[in-house]
């Protein structure tokens, strides 16, 4: 799995209720959920992001709440891969969970700008910030969690049967 994009750049401690505030949760229209993504903490977000764009972000990204609304925002706002010094545990499973990529890299997370185009490659565990040149290592993915994010989520994998 190979994703390139734009990088959109956070601090410490972005929790879900600034990821897709509480006032939103009456709704599982992805693409409702999408549209009101980080509204709270940069109104600028939905206007900015694009196909394909990259969070970074710092420590304890998905703080807060155990809400899926959370990872389902940030991935169907368009963004393909979070990459901050640590996530909050909950989260990085209701990420895995409904397909959206994610991974722990604080030397990434530290020396990633905003607005760098940047390459994962979660295959290989290897970060790269194409505007400046630097490569980062990283634990790459296990093959069944490679195959959860790449089918969609569990519920798909389980569907299709690669998961029993």
């Amino acid at each position: 799995m190979k994703y390139t994009g734009n990088v959109i750049k956070y601090g410490d401690n972005i929790d879900t209720d600034v990821i897709i505030p509480a006032r939103y949760l009456n709704t599982s229209d992805h693409k409702e959920l999408a549209s009101h993504c980080m509204e709270d903490i940069d109104k600028t977000f939905v206007s900015r992001v694009n196909e394909g764009d990259i969070i970074v972000a710092g420590q304890n990204f998905g703080c807060g709440s155990s809400r899926e609304h959370a990872p389902i925002a940030i991935k169907a706002s368009g963004i393909s891969v979070v990459i901050a010094k640590s996530f909050a545990r909950i989260f990085y499973r209701n990420a895995i969970n409904i397909g959206l990529a994610i991974v722990e890299c604080p030397e990434a997370a530290e020396n990633i700008s905003e607005g760098d185009k940047v390459e994962a490659d979660l295959d290989n565990g290897i970060i790269r910030d194409i505007t400046t040149g630097r490569e980062f290592r990283t634990e790459p993915f296990p093959e069944f969690i490679q195959n959860i994010i790449e089918n969609g989520g569990l519920v798909q994998s389980v569907a299709k049967g690669l998961i029993r």
